[in-house]
């Protein structure tokens, strides 16, 4: 379930499964079902709650919830925004099957609904929210909010946008989000991904065959979407055939950045990675290098020679490496070799001052690029695509655009990093911690990164195992990690990673009815 759908795109969803002959109803009593099992399962029989119905088809999931936990012996109090005979289709059928009273959810019933209730259910409003909230809606969600009560929201917390995760004036800040058949866009993007709590995808009827009608753009980054590009190393395999990569270290004041990249490519399973130090650097780089190689890089040429051995598949340059002419050289001499391409941190400030002609570069070039900009390298890239100035666009699409334009795969940094690829697909990321924030943290992502590209990974699917297996690292390594932390995590995750996919395949081929199976070797 990678698949995320967008308002539009689960609203089609729904049509298309109502033209082949389910009734909306049936989808209807199924979404507020669910709704009603995800309260039952957390609160007992006879608790209070009180249900807030909208007046568009959330608020029909709402009416189904609150008729079934009234039968199930909790005791419901349901108020509607809105008028009853206003209501349309399947809302409209949903609220004539209510047994119940219907009261107003207005400023003046809503604090005496909600200081009775121990769980309130958000049915207001949906993903497909068209304009920001104001008057009672707003006044609403707002006592809501200030009432801390444990809430559960239907599809998404109202306010929040499906599509973008932006929040729409005011927006209710649910512990549990129930959503159906696939998750938003908005269930994983910033802030509203804050509101929404805990998600739950119910099944409601709907087939995964429309998904190939709708061929939705956007998937959740999960190693569904790549486990196929990463395979365990093979027994024929040697440490060539993993790939070399080449990471370009600063000067001596400035070398650490560099090698916490190279650690991270080398456990992250290139064969080879060699550490491109300066001339004054290299005896600081000696005295910490083991695994890693470390050659001498007289400037861009020096580099360019590194480079020539067409072995050294993939080149990672930015870390501390420093801005103006001199990186700006280097960049160019990677783009100019057959070696795919991680650009991180200084190496992105420093193309921003000429953009064209580096993406005229990747362009002009058949092996992949990475850009792994954070938000702030980002706006200086792609200054009309900033954040802070398109707050009409989801950060999905200012980094498919970024993708598009650029001809390079872009990693979007941030809690939910986004990543996308030219021709349009695009992912979200949402496991990586808060304690990813910290000092060399992007450079042990731009150095995995580069491990991926060197064995080989196209560069979407590198960029995408390279976020995910990173944010892992920050998961597993936990509060106060530090850089240096998070490649030692690699190991494990890789293992654990590669055992799955093991096992994995022997169920494939017991599904497949190939009997035992020959995997080349012994435990």
């Amino acid at each position: 379930m990678i698949e995320l759908l967008d308002p539009a795109e689960m609203s089609r969803a729904d049509r298309l499964t109502i033209a082949a002959g389910t009734p909306g109803i049936r989808l209807m009593e199924a979404a507020g079902r669910a709704v009603a099992d995800a309260v039952g399962h957390r609160f007992p029989v006879g608790t209070r709650v009180a249900v807030l119905c909208g007046p568009g088809n959330n608020g029909g999931d709402g009416f189904v919830a609150a008729r079934i936990l009234r039968e199930r012996g909790y005791v419901v109090a349901l108020a509607l925004l809105g008028v009853r005979d206003r209501l349309a289709g399947d809302a409209r059928t949903a609220a004539e099957r209510w047994p119940g009273a219907v009261e107003p959810a207005d400023a003046a019933s809503l604090p005496r609904l909600l200081d009775g209730a121990k769980v309130v259910v958000d049915a207001l409003y949906g993903a497909g929210l068209a304009r920001p909230l104001d008057g009672e809606a707003r006044a609403i969600v707002e006592a809501v909010n200030a009432a801390r009560r444990p809430v559960v929201a239907v599809d998404l917390p109202s306010g929040v946008d499906g599509a973008t995760g932006r929040v729409m004036g005011a927006a209710i800040r649910a512990d549990l989000s129930v959503t159906f058949f696939r998750m938003k866009p908005g269930h994983l993007l910033l802030p509203g991904r804050i509101h929404c709590g805990k998600v739950l995808v119910a099944d409601i009827g709907i087939r995964p065959r429309v998904l190939a009608e709708i061929a939705p753009e956007t998937m959740r980054d999960l190693p569904e979407l790549w486990r196929d590009f990463l395979r365990a190393p093979g027994l024929a395999d040697h440490k060539y055939t993993r790939g070399h990569a080449v990471v370009v270290s600063g000067p001596m004041s400035r070398t650490g950045a560099a090698r916490l990249a190279a650690e991270a490519a080398l456990r992250t399973g290139a064969g080879l990675v060699t550490l491109a130090s300066p001339p004054d650097a290299l005896q600081v780089n000696a005295c910490h290098l083991t695994a890693v190689m470390l050659a001498r890089m007289d400037g861009p040429n020096g580099f360019a020679e590194i480079l020539a051995d067409a072995r050294r598949n993939a080149a990672v340059l930015g870390p501390a490496l420093g801005v103006g002419e001199g990186t700006a050289a280097l960049v160019a001499a990677a783009l100019a070799s057959p070696a795919a391409v991680a650009l991180d941190a200084d190496a992105l400030t420093t193309i921003a001052a000429d953009p064209a002609e580096c993406f005229a570069a990747i362009a002009a070039r058949a092996a992949p690029v990475v850009l792994t900009p954070h938000e702030g390298e980002f706006a200086r890239l792609f200054p009309d695509l900033d954040g802070r100035a398109r707050g009409d666009l989801a950060k999905t699409e200012r980094a498919a655009r970024a993708a598009a334009r650029s001809g390079a795969v872009v990693i979007l940094k941030g809690a939910d990093t986004v990543i996308a690829a030219p021709d349009g697909r695009r992912a979200i990321a949402d496991n990586a911690p808060a304690d990813l924030a910290t000092a060399g943290s992007g450079d042990v992502l731009a150095g995995i990164v580069g491990g991926l590209l060197a064995r080989g990974l196209p560069g979407y699917e590198a960029a995408c195992a390279a976020v995910w297996l990173h944010g892992e690292c920050g998961r597993r390594a936990g509060p106060g990690l530090v850089a240096e932390d998070l490649t030692k995590e690699l190991r494990p995750i890789l293992a654990d990673f590669y055992e799955t996919e093991k096992r994995r395949g022997w169920e494939t081929a017991e599904e497949d009815g190939e009997g035992e199976i020959d995997v080349g070797g012994t435990d």
